[in-house]
């Protein structure tokens, strides 16, 4: 089911600019991933970008920065097919105003992650519905920010890259020992989007190798079917890894005790 009407889309065709998804700004040169496949967006259907609206009342959670959607608060969804697991829908409010877009989960208590909010789409429209450049975006954003706290530094090279919603990234958790990436995936999005989040790690100065671990439980608790998980970490990972860390020696004379 398409949003965006044909008068509106011929003119965003016209002006070669912005195309409009509710309030939603987009780029022109995303409007083909709303309605068609694409490296970026595995699962985009011709028909268009599936609408999960909210119930009324249940919207500024969300829009205060929660992710997670549970089903609880969901009042309808628009769309035709039905969105499957790991698809791009848009989430409004209960007057079917976009508030953001996130993954679709059909098995989950949360139904939807939000992956960014719709000011921020305004503001960085490059990113929205496009999960591959969000993924690129967030973990560049994730090495600036331990690159701010001294991470790696001389003292040490083993610290955590990626730390889940700390990082807008809800699910994903990346610890890095040395030049290894060890992936911590507990949402079924991460299975689906794997090789994407892969280049991005590949792409970071210093990592040479990344050992993917999947969470489990955690994603049979996500409505991920861990029996199409295939057993494969990198063939090049290294037996060993040279991880530093140094911990300061700390004396406190106030507790030591001298006995005759």
């Amino acid at each position: 089911m398409s949003y965006l009407p044909k008068s509106q889309g011929a003119a965003a065709k016209k002006c070669g600019t912005m195309v409009m998804l509710g309030v939603l700004q987009l780029p022109c040169r995303l409007h083909h991933s709303l309605f068609y496949s694409s490296s970026q967006i595995a699962s985009s259907r011709p028909q268009g970008v599936a609408k999960v609206v909210l119930k009324k009342g249940k919207t500024q959670l969300f829009k205060d920065g929660s992710p997670m959607v549970y089903s609880g608060a969901v009042d309808r969804i628009i769309g035709k097919p039905p969105p499957q697991t790991g698809d791009v829908v848009i989430v409004a409010d209960g007057t079917e105003n976009p508030i953001g877009w996130g993954l679709y989960n059909s098995v989950s208590m949360f139904c939807v992650r939000l992956m960014q909010l719709q000011h921020e789409s305004t503001r960085d429209p490059s990113c929205a519905l496009n999960i591959e450049k969000l993924l690129q975006t967030r973990i560049a954003e994730a090495v600036q920010l331990r690159k701010s706290l001294a991470l790696p530094s001389a003292n040490t090279n083993a610290y955590r890259l990626v730390n889940s919603e700390g990082d807008r990234l809800s699910g994903l958790i990346v610890d890095v020992f040395g030049d290894i990436a060890v992936v911590a995936s507990s949402a079924a999005w991460l299975e689906k989007y794997r090789i994407e989040v892969e280049s991005c790690l590949r792409s970071i100065d210093g990592i040479n190798h990344i050992n993917w671990r999947p969470s489990l439980d955690v994603l049979k608790e996500d409505g991920f079917d861990i029996s199409s998980l295939k057993q494969t970490q990198s063939s090049t990972l290294p037996q060993r890894s040279m991880v530093r860390c140094v911990v300061p020696l700390i004396r406190s004379f106030s507790l030591l005790q001298i006995s005759s």
